[in-house]
């Protein structure tokens, strides 16, 4: 008898010790979304699910928050939370967007379909090949580009071919103002040695470009016709830091 409660017990220490790596071997990934302002009343995209997948090719089904986004709600800072999840700690290689069929831009307040590549049906493929050590939690930012996702054809429809940046908050600063006077729209663009970082100022004239690497950029505003563009040269980025650069007048 007890040599029979020993085995068990046994047993049950194995599955214990077995369960506890298991549970050591995990990550936790948040993955929220941002975007900078647009030329554009709205832009809606339809967010079915997020999944992500490992070097070796296992694919795991974030717990997505499921839903029409409009993208222009989630500018200059603002973010929201669109799925969790555990998974294998190791090398994650992609995070992948499904979107549904119902993506649409909202342009002088007339709705238009945005009708998508053949190439993303089997959804949209972000690179980030990225280290998840076990027992910890990550939190990754997608830049959605409204302006740059958006092609308008001859025929005058328009297409969602989305551009998205991956922000790690962790190695990164940003640029933040607003340009004067409130009211005009503008481009606004951060140069430095060949890499380039974009947003555009929201209704009240403000903007933010978010994931911009540690450096000294030049900051390029872009109004439209016939005010004249402005350079700011020198803007140092540091990270974890939002460098302000004030006021811009056109």
């Amino acid at each position: 008898m007890k040599k029979v409660m020993f085995v068990i017990c046994i047993g049950l220490l194995g599955l214990l010790i077995s369960s506890c790596k298991k549970e050591k071997e995990l990550s936790h990934l948040s993955v929220r979304m941002t975007d900078a302002p647009g030329f554009y009343n709205a832009v809606l995209i339809d967010l079915q699910s997020v999944e992500v997948t490992g070097d070796g090719g296992s694919t795991v089904v974030l717990n997505t928050n499921a839903g029409i986004y409009n993208l222009l709600d989630f500018s200059n800072g603002l973010n929201t939370l669109i799925a969790t999840g555990d998974l294998e700690a190791g090398i994650v290689s992609q995070i992948r967007l499904i979107l549904g069929p119902n993506n649409t831009v909202v342009v002088d307040g007339i709705i238009y379909p945005l009708s998508t590549p053949s190439a993303m049906q089997s959804g949209l493929k972000l690179q980030i090949h990225r280290l998840f050590e076990p027992g910890v939690s990550y939190s990754i930012l997608l830049d959605f580009d409204a302006n740059q996702s958006i092609v308008v054809k001859g025929n005058g429809e328009y297409q969602l071919k989305p551009v998205i940046r991956t922000i790690d908050d962790a190695i990164t600063g940003s640029i933040r103002g607003s340009i004067a006077p409130i009211g005009e729209m503008a481009l606004v663009t951060s140069t430095s040695n060949g890499l380039e970082y974009s947003s555009a100022t929201n209704s009240n004239g403000e903007f933010l470009i978010a994931g911009v690497p540690p450096g000294t950029y030049d900051v390029t505003v872009t109004p439209a016709p016939p005010l004249q563009p402005v350079t700011i040269t020198g803007v140092i980025v540091i990270i974890g830091v939002s460098t302000d650069i004030g006021v811009v007048n056109l």
